[in-house]
């Protein structure tokens, strides 16, 4: 007849440390269960007795006691398997990853963007090699390799042969002509709808703006002037852009200077920013045009003035036609030229410097040489 099975004599340190466990630990936890089993059993408690102990199968007890008597306290922590075997090797993850950044319409498939759904189908129909996934466990591979569903994202880069020419001279006229140096942009189209924004409100009861499916007002364009050295913005609403505008505008500007001493105008290189008759006018009048580089408009200085704008103007509003949202702008206009240097203005002008900084993704101008 087989020896009953029990575990062998406890060290003085044993015993503490399964008392302590026992005493001060949580019934359900499985440290205490194995506890009371490697104690109950040292003291000569049978196996049967143990099992009713502790709630337990009897082979259980034998198998804690087993693994005691090998590995000591260490058995109190039981190195489970983590569930079935792995079905899904190292290369099926780097496919699934590839697969997951590859455009569907590479792999043959007639859509644009991967679901979870149609990836899973993909893999689980590829005919070199087939992988059966769960959705769930897909989206956790894909997490795990830094892989997210995002929006894509637009980008443009200047292809303007004199890019670092314009910038030079537009670094050097407001760094030493500030005072003479303006900037002159369209902000638009504004058109008349309700326009979504912020507003301090009880919590889970935002404003509400009626919706809009009929829109027979048309839009404008403001047409904005800024002056560096003053901080002065200034413009007026047009219908349109053209070169008739433009030219008013260019001649407010010369008016806010009339000693007739040189000018320099910052603007981008719309059309109707560069008629015959405007560089014709811009001669007489002792006028110097500095565009930006093509697709490099935030080069101009008046871009990040529009942010409040677009902010205090256009955010949370519903004008009712062109004419009231003209005189919002004026109204805003004479504010903001009063408190040039209030915190809002200047909170809504760095965030809109950001908003600009990320979408061209690198600093103003061009990187700084590194040093020698």
């Amino acid at each position: 007849m087989a020896e009953p099975v029990r575990a062998r004599r406890l060290t003085e340190a044993e015993g503490r440390r399964l008392q302590q466990i026992v005493r001060r630990g949580k019934h359900e936890s499985i440290r205490v269960r194995r506890a009371m089993i490697i104690m109950a059993s040292a003291s000569g408690t049978r196996v049967p007795a143990i099992a009713r102990l502790v709630a337990a199968d009897e082979d259980t007890v034998r198998d804690v006691i087993h693994d005691f008597n090998q590995r000591g306290l260490a058995c109190l922590d039981p190195n489970w398997a983590g569930g079935r075997p792995r079905r899904i090797t190292n290369d099926d993850i780097a496919f699934i990853v590839w697969t997951a950044t590859t455009r569907p319409t590479r792999l043959g498939r007639p859509f644009t963007c991967w679901s979870l759904r149609k990836l899973a189908e993909h893999l689980a129909g590829h005919s070199d090699r087939t992988i059966k996934i769960g959705r769930e466990r897909l989206r956790q591979i894909l997490h795990s390799h830094g892989i997210t569903f995002q929006r894509t994202r637009t980008w443009k880069t200047s292809n303007d042969p004199d890019f670092d020419t314009k910038l030079d001279r537009i670094e050097h006229v407001t760094g030493r002509f500030p005072d003479r140096c303006f900037a002159f942009d369209q902000f638009g189209p504004l058109s008349i709808r309700p326009c979504h924004g912020t507003a301090w409100t009880p919590r889970g009861r935002p404003d509400r703006l009626p919706g809009t499916y009929r829109r027979t007002h048309g839009v404008r364009y403001f047409h904005g002037c800024y002056s560096v050295g003053t901080d002065t913005l200034w413009g007026i609403t047009r219908r349109r852009k053209s070169g008739t505008n433009t030219l008013a505008a260019l001649k407010s500007i010369r008016a806010a200077r009339p000693d007739g001493a040189p000018v320099y105008v910052i603007l981008d290189n719309l059309s109707a920013n560069k008629t015959p008759q405007i560089r014709a006018w811009a001669d007489r009048n002792n006028v110097e045009l500095c565009p930006t580089p093509t697709y490099t408009s935030w080069a101009n200085p008046i871009e990040a003035h529009f942010g409040p704008l677009r902010t205090f103007v256009m955010g949370n509003s519903n004008h009712p036609n062109h004419t009231v949202l003209a005189r919002e702008l004026q109204a805003y206009l004479r504010w903001r030229n009063a408190n040039a240097r209030h915190p809002d203005v200047l909170a809504a002008q760095r965030r809109e410097r950001a908003r600009v900084r990320s979408e061209r993704q690198q600093r103003w101008g061009r990187p700084r040489p590194k040093a020698a």
